[in-house]
């Protein structure tokens, strides 16, 4: 019996739409994980690809970010695709560092962009 993999999916506001996107043009891809998102996020993916299965998490600034960060710590995450904004500024900023930390601590990969959320999508093992 195969398992399959967990990807967890965040975007700022200003790269929702872009997220929202991604999902539409990966489509295929994303149905070969179980995918975990904060909530807005998740939202915004699930209207754009409505037959995919999406595990809606509480929003990023209302604890969101660090329920994925849970995950991640606990190894129920195998990748993480954050489409961040360096050009708005976050009050929750402090919640993106340790989700980022996270990440590199726990050696997932990650993607803070659409480039490398383009080349991971296609590469990752998903056996």
């Amino acid at each position: 019996m195969t398992v399959r993999k967990t990807i967890a999916l965040i975007a700022h506001d200003q790269k929702k739409d872009d997220m929202a996107d991604f999902a539409r043009e990966h489509q295929a891809e994303l149905m070969q994980f179980d995918i975990v998102a904060t909530g807005t996020t998740g939202g915004r993916i699930l209207d754009a690809c409505p037959t995919l299965a999406v595990q809606r998490l509480k929003s990023g600034p209302l604890g969101g970010d660090q329920q994925i960060g849970a995950l991640i710590a606990e190894g129920k995450v195998e990748m993480l695709l954050f489409f961040t904004d360096p050009l708005t500024p976050l009050p929750h900023d402090v919640d993106v560092k340790a989700l980022t930390r996270l990440a590199t601590v726990y050696d997932i990969p990650m993607a803070l962009n659409r480039a490398t959320a383009e080349l991971l999508i296609t590469c990752f093992d998903k056996a």
